[in-house]
């Protein structure tokens, strides 16, 4: 770790200059309250981290519908865009790029946050697990209910909606939420997609519903300000399908001729692999889509600089690291020891600052 760190040097995402190769992961961090308007806080939080070369917020909900997490953000209303406002102008102030994660948590949900309706999903299968946290506690995970074809038309076009209004909000770009076991992901895979009409059956047909999220979207906003978030080797949220690399290979080739900024892959297994098969490689990745690929998911300083210096990865998302050292990149430049992860019960902690704009930055 240094100057010299393969993280360091600067790189163009799409004609997007960047100072380095760090990114900030996506982590939900659950401070936008009730009204799940972006506030002040959040646009510090941002600014602490903006020494990184991309920001990739939190998973924001395109709609109200979406909803599957107490107090995350939402870019659905003219406050939230004007709320989000205050981040970009932070981060651009810094010098930093920030793009907005785009969501829908999908069968990841409950009634509770729902208004009393199910969750939605492509095919009718519940998560197997522990429960989910809701406004009225801990529950057990619930049947989703099957999504319309009528209902799928109106969610990719809130997708290019809510596209329209990142920029508007002074975002440089989004990413397609396509992990993790929400919305997106769950189409892709036939672990939770069993549907039998053009939705659903074959590879094409489970990519149709992205594919239609990626045309709404670059419709609305230049497809060089698009990344996409693809787990393939990934058990969160229930996932992991045994045709996993006959899919996602199949993804990749079809996002790679158009001109997206980048395609986030989360080949770590820090999150738990499936195990269905050998786990998916950023170098097979690479033989299908050529433009810059982020890796993430439980990369340390050094695997980072090696994936860099190895050609696997234009990018390294960090996370965790990010939460307790604001000032990540300049401890890589300076090889400053990082400080001791942030303990897990402040993650989402109700005061507020504790456990997010209250980490000291490197003093000798």
């Amino acid at each position: 770790m240094s100057v010299t760190s393969p993280l360091l040097q600067p790189v163009s995402l799409a004609g997007i200059p960047l100072r380095n190769r760090v990114a900030l992961a996506p982590m939900t961090r659950a401070r936008a309250g009730q009204s799940r308007i972006p506030n002040a806080l959040m646009a510090e939080y941002y600014r602490q981290r903006a020494g990184a070369g991309l920001i990739v917020t939190e998973a924001t909900v395109v709609g109200d519908y979406g909803i599957g997490w107490s107090d995350t953000p939402g870019i659905y209303t003219d406050a939230m865009v004007e709320g989000w406002k205050a981040t970009t102008a932070a981060v651009h102030a810094a010098g930093g790029a920030i793009f907005l994660q785009l969501w829908h948590c999908g069968r990841a949900s409950h009634s509770s946050f729902l208004g009393g309706k199910l969750p939605a999903a492509p095919s009718a299968i519940a998560i197997t697990g522990e429960g989910i946290h809701t406004p009225t506690g801990k529950q057990p995970y619930e049947t989703p209910r099957a999504l319309e074809i009528d209902e799928i038309s109106r969610i990719v076009a809130d997708y290019g909606r809510a596209a329209r209004s990142a920029l508007a909000a002074g975002f440089d770009g989004v990413e397609i939420h396509g992990a993790n076991g929400y919305l997106v992901d769950t189409f892709l895979q036939s672990k939770t997609n069993q549907r039998t009409d053009e939705y659903g059956g074959s590879v094409a047909n489970r990519y149709r519903f992205l594919k239609e999220i990626v045309e709404a979207v670059t419709a609305e906003i230049p497809a060089g300000r698009v990344g996409v978030r693809l787990s393939p080797n990934g058990v969160f949220n229930d996932m992991g399908s045994p045709d996993y690399r006959e899919q996602f290979t199949y993804v990749a080739s079809q996002l790679d001729p158009l001109g997206l900024a980048y395609l986030h892959v989360m080949d770590g297994l820090g999150f738990g692999f499936h195990g269905l098969g050998e786990p998916m490689t950023l170098a097979e990745f690479r033989k299908v889509f050529r433009a810059p690929l982020i890796a993430n998911c439980g990369y340390t300083i050094e695997t980072a600089e090696a994936a860099i210096a190895d050609g696997h990865a234009d990018l390294v998302a960090i996370g965790r690291p990010f939460i307790s050292n604001p000032d990540l990149v300049e401890r890589i430049r300076h090889d400053w020891p990082l400080a001791d992860m942030a303990a897990v019960s402040d993650w989402y902690s109700p005061t507020g600052a504790k456990g997010y704009t209250d980490f000291p930055t490197y003093s000798a």
